[in-house]
């Protein structure tokens, strides 16, 4: 095995990333909102021992507008929950790690706290979160009790000067810390189940958290003991210095979106200047994955004129705020050993249209990568904090007592 061996994970949204992705001949478009759909790609991503699957969520309808609303009906338009569809499959596979998606904006921290730590016990330690912001007006009107502003296209161009913004990101930095709290607030021990005694619990083991923020504050201790993982993993996507220190703060993995290899070189250095001004010493080194969108192929010119025809379905060129990636396999292994020299560990790889995308990455990439001595022949762990040699944290209130 190479010695900084790649970590590799695939997003999975829908029938794919590309809008059109549910028009290939090759997509399930009826099968998009089933059980089996979602099983059958995990299944498929652990068959080739990825580290772990990201799934989408929004609070909203899928849409490129910020007004939430464009009235195109030729495109997939709705979604199953995250945490549930990952609570569903869990059983269903037996290493691999699942990260749904869960907003912090107007999603309760303890929910979060809850449903996550219930994943992590269904999958046996191969769970995780992607935090995720809110910032359209039309989602915060699904709940009425928050006021968000209508996020203009200024705010995106410089969002580190956006106040609607940094008032978003301080409030997911809140509600993460809340989570990670009431992960803690069950000692390891405190599940006793003493049948001589009737102790089931030992009450001085379970410790409230007391945590305040802006928007709401949260008692504890947790309805769910401490999860297996003990911190199922908490990852962000950033595309900027603030959304840079939101994750060193608080993440274990952030995903980065460079276009190049001297750009990705330049986003390491940063991230990792901001991890040493703002990251707990005791909370370890942050990931570092970058992501790409991929349309790939036995050859070059199959992979751009598959991405060709899906852009004439839509009738625009696809776009994404991620790089781009239209090729082979192997090509595609050259371009991630490349960036790997640039400071990246691993890719969360975003399949243009699925399944075919992610067979080529499970069928092809995988055995490229292999054949370089830079990707794993056998899972070595048992959770996703272990694939990502990652240490099972102590909780924050071992060893105090009420």
């Amino acid at each position: 095995m190479s010695a900084v061996p790649l970590h590799l994970a695939v997003a999975l949204d829908g029938a794919g990333w590309h809008p059109a992705a549910w028009r290939d001949p090759a997509a399930s478009p009826k099968a998009l909102f089933t059980a089996a759909y979602w099983a059958a790609l995990v299944a498929e991503a652990e068959h080739g021992l990825l580290d772990f699957v990201t799934i989408e969520d929004s609070l909203a309808l899928q849409t490129t507008r910020l007004d939430g609303h464009d009235g195109r009906t030729d495109q997939v338009r709705g979604r199953l929950d995250a945490v549930l569809v990952a609570s569903r499959i869990a059983p269903l596979t037996g290493r691999i790690g699942l990260v749904p998606t869960a907003t912090t904006t107007h999603t309760e921290p303890f929910h979060v706290a809850s449903s996550i730590a219930t994943l992590d016990y269904v999958s046996s330690g191969r769970a995780g979160w992607r935090a995720q912001i809110s910032g359209r007006h039309t989602e915060a009107a699904h709940f009425g009790r928050r006021e968000v502003p209508e996020l203009r296209p200024e705010d995106l161009g410089d969002i580190d000067r956006s106040p609607l913004v940094r008032e978003l990101f301080g409030d997911a930095a809140d509600a993460v810390e809340a989570v990670r709290r009431l992960w803690d607030s069950w000692e390891d021990d405190a599940v006793i189940r003493d049948v001589d005694t009737g102790r089931f619990v030992d009450r001085d083991r379970l410790h409230y958290v007391d945590f305040e923020g802006e928007y709401f504050t949260v008692k504890g201790p947790s309805i769910v003991p401490r999860p297996p993982q003990g911190q199922p993993l908490v990852t962000a996507l950033a595309h900027s210095r603030l959304p840079y220190e939101f994750a060193a703060r608080g993440a274990d993995v952030v995903y980065v979106t460079p276009h190049d290899t001297e750009r990705a070189r330049a986003i390491v250095a940063e991230v990792r200047e901001i991890e040493g001004e703002v990251r707990d010493p005791d909370a370890g080194e942050l990931k570092i994955f970058a992501d790409l969108v991929v349309f790939l192929g036995e050859d070059a010119t199959e992979a751009r004129e598959r991405r060709a025809r899906l852009d004439e379905l839509d009738g625009a060129a696809y776009t994404s705020d991620a790089a781009i990636f239209t090729g082979t396999p192997g090509e595609l292994a050259d371009l991630l050993l490349e960036w790997r020299a640039a400071g990246l560990e691993g890719f969360r790889l975003r399949p243009a249209v699925l399944p075919t995308d992610l067979n080529a990455i499970t069928r092809g990439l995988v055995p490229e990568l292999r054949a370089r001595d830079a990707f794993r022949r056998a899972y070595e762990a048992d959770t996703l904090r272990g694939h990502l040699d990652l240490p099972r944290p102590a909780s924050r209130y071992a060893g105090s007592r009420r």
